[in-house]
């Protein structure tokens, strides 16, 4: 097998990369990340220490976004998740930078907020984190008002991004029932049996969540 993925299934960075391979079936290995030997051959692949990464016969691919144009570009399945059209595909990159910058990073920092010694937490930039987040579900329940997925009528790229963002943050600072559009759309990720996949391999760890993980997902 040519593919080897270092991730692990409670990281929404490794979820994303997880969905589009599952999305499409591709074969992989999965080196699951969180042992002395994995840690070690993931450490030599990128020393940063971050994942997933991704290694493809002697190349090695870092970051969940560049994974996915690298499987789509080199390993291509029945569900491509980039449009061929330029200006669509400029839409899904788009909507993918939106759900990691404005979704999926505030909420990472609330959370690791919660994760450092008591005497080092930062309220302030807790504070903005959640103002951030507020901003990006009331855009977001004004494009989602008439979109089926994030981009459009297919689910992409973007929508791989959505999932697990959108998944935390919810944990992190619930969606307002007000924005009923970014609710739904949530629903319809979780239903995606791509993302639900990733949603029960990740089940055992849910008591590492540091604010306390909810029963109804």
């Amino acid at each position: 097998m040519s593919l080897k993925l270092y991730a692990h299934p409670f990281s929404s960075y490794c979820q994303k990369a997880l969905i589009a391979l599952y999305e499409n079936g591709t074969p992989f290995e999965y080196r699951q990340v969180g042992t002395p030997e994995i840690d070690a051959e993931l450490a030599a692949l990128w020393p940063m220490k971050r994942f997933p990464v991704l290694v493809d016969g002697e190349q090695v691919i870092r970051e969940a976004t560049i994974i996915i144009e690298h499987l789509q570009r080199f390993h291509p399945g029945p569900a491509p998740l980039i449009p061929d059209d330029p200006r669509a595909a400029l839409e899904v990159r788009f909507m993918d930078r939106f759900f990691d910058n404005y979704v999926m990073t505030p909420q990472g920092r609330i959370v690791f907020n919660a994760l450092r010694p008591e005497a080092h937490r930062d309220p302030y930039g807790v504070d903005e984190a959640r103002r951030m987040l507020e901003t990006s579900y009331a855009w977001l329940d004004g494009v989602m008002a008439t979109r089926t997925w994030a981009a459009g009528d297919r689910f992409s790229l973007a929508d791989c991004a959505a999932a697990p963002s959108l998944f935390y943050a919810d944990w992190t600072h619930a969606i307002d029932a007000k924005f009923a559009n970014v609710i739904a759309y949530r629903r319809r990720l979780l239903a995606r049996p791509s993302f639900a996949r990733c949603v029960d391999e990740a089940r055992p760890f849910r008591p590492y969540f540091p604010l306390g993980a909810p029963d109804r997902d």
